[in-house]
């Protein structure tokens, strides 16, 4: 079949048309050397920071695990590498902001036993979905995308709540990054096999892996592969971003629209990113804790861009010298990519579980323009795929009016830069947005623990 047959979906509201830049799509994942030291935080995941069972002078193996979730909200942490524990300290991750962490030195490369590490596609699983859960959050498996939020809780719908479907998140609409493309084309079965294990333990009739236009290999790949798994749909989807956004993918892929201040689990969908759902296939069949990750490591002037896979822990500034060192024109660094990837300081942060990419950008594509008075053209209002007003939203947040800022949905924005990217007068929109949600969201907090 001609992939411009394929009927394309896409979301209703808003979504803008970048460049894509995937300069990396055709490069094979490639496995980075270990690192000396690796620095592993206890943040790498939304909700409460995990407590470490390891101190100074310990021996730990690959795999083992060294710092144990907090709650149910939280999630297990796992030795990257092998070697000891030189020490127990605060780090500065890619916020700039020191962070717990546990420093290992690397000796050898010893793994646990218990770990298959073969490359051999088990396809089968004679486990209860209860235990397939209980394995997904042993491993410490959480959201890949970047959100990092633990997936055994999105697997644990509350009481009342019952997935209909489980929506694999393949879009990768962010420009230049083409990790989650490559792990289609190299893991495209393991991935599947991960969806199933995620429909059995949700008891989920329906599985979709929805993938954007630009990646039609993976496309008729995918088609090819879920063939032999009944209930399982690939979806062509037409470029747009923010496509993958979890709320714009489940009325692309559905037609239901996720109300205000609701979740997907509210209109019966789970979402997992690709690369989160190999994790799941890795973790349930293997026995492999989120030890590494793939990255794309980019820019226009490096000499050897790529996808690799790294352990996590590993400082940034290995993976630049992977690629061939920084550039000399390079002027900005971002941490995953140019829409809602964040600024780096320096290379000296380590890469954690919700690493996506590594973007080196020139002096020509890292300079702000001049920003001017809004003309009120409307065009962030068109643009945004939450149906929000941006420049209402700067506006309330320059005035420090919080309260107005919570009663206009501040809280609903996904802060994808949709309304930034499209502005004609450079205003920082999305600067002032995500000082308006984190000052909003801290307000709330306050008032449920008073």
């Amino acid at each position: 079949m001609k992939t411009s047959a394929l009927r394309m979906k896409t979301f209703k509201i808003g979504g803008i048309h970048p460049p894509d830049y995937k300069l990396t799509a055709q490069h094979p994942i490639h496995t980075t050397r270990l690192p000396e030291t690796a620095v592993v935080l206890l943040n790498q995941h939304l909700g409460a920071l995990a407590q470490p069972l390891v101190g100074k002078g310990d021996q730990v193996k690959v795999g083992q695990l060294i710092a144990k979730a907090n709650g149910f909200i939280s999630a297990n942490i796992h030795a990257p590498v092998s070697g000891k524990v030189v020490k127990v300290e605060p780090v500065a991750d890619v916020t700039g902001y020191a962070q717990p962490a546990i420093h290992i030195a690397v000796e050898g490369d010893e793994w646990l036993e218990s770990i298959d590490r073969s490359d051999d596609l088990i396809t089968t699983c004679d486990l209860e979905p209860k235990a397939i859960v209980d394995r997904i959050f042993e491993a410490g498996i959480v959201g890949l995308g970047g959100a990092c939020f633990p997936t055994h809780v999105k697997l644990s719908p509350p009481p009342g709540k019952q997935a209909s479907c489980i929506i694999v998140n393949a879009v990768e609409c962010e420009p230049y990054l083409t990790t989650d493309h490559r792990l289609l084309l190299e893991k495209g079965e393991e991935i599947v096999v991960g969806l199933c294990l995620a429909m059995k333990a949700t008891n989920a009739p329906t599985g979709y892996i929805g993938i954007e236009a630009n990646k039609k290999d993976a496309i008729l790949y995918l088609q090819s592969i879920s063939k032999k798994y009944p209930g399982i749909q690939v979806v062509p989807l037409q470029m747009k971003y923010p496509q993958g956004g979890e709320k714009q993918l489940i009325d692309a892929i559905t037609g239901c629209r996720v109300p205000s201040g609701k979740l997907p689990i509210d209109v019966g969908a789970i979402v997992l990113n690709a690369s989160t759902t190999f994790a799941i296939y890795e973790a349930v069949q293997k026995k492999k804790p989120l030890i590494e990750r793939v990255l794309t490591v980019t820019g226009e002037a490096l000499t050897q861009p790529g996808n690799y896979r790294v352990r996590i822990g590993s400082p940034m500034s290995m993976l630049a010298e992977e690629a061939g060192g920084v550039p000399e024109n390079t002027a900005k660094l971002v941490a995953g990519g140019p829409m809602m990837g964040k600024a780096l300081s320096s290379l000296n942060s380590p890469v954690t579980k919700g690493s996506g990419g590594l973007l080196m950008l020139a002096s020509e594509n890292a300079v702000r323009k001049p920003s001017r008075q809004c003309i009120r053209c409307g065009k962030c209002i068109t643009a945004c795929p939450m149906g929000l007003e941006p420049h209402l939203f700067m506006t309330l947040a320059e005035f420090e009016a919080w309260d107005q800022l919570e009663k206009a949905h501040i809280m609903d924005c996904i802060e994808c830069g949709c309304c930034t990217f499209s502005c004609p007068s450079n205003r920082p929109l999305l600067d002032y947005l995500r000082i308006g949600k984190t000052t909003v969201g801290r307000l709330r907090k306050t008032r449920q623990q008073a």
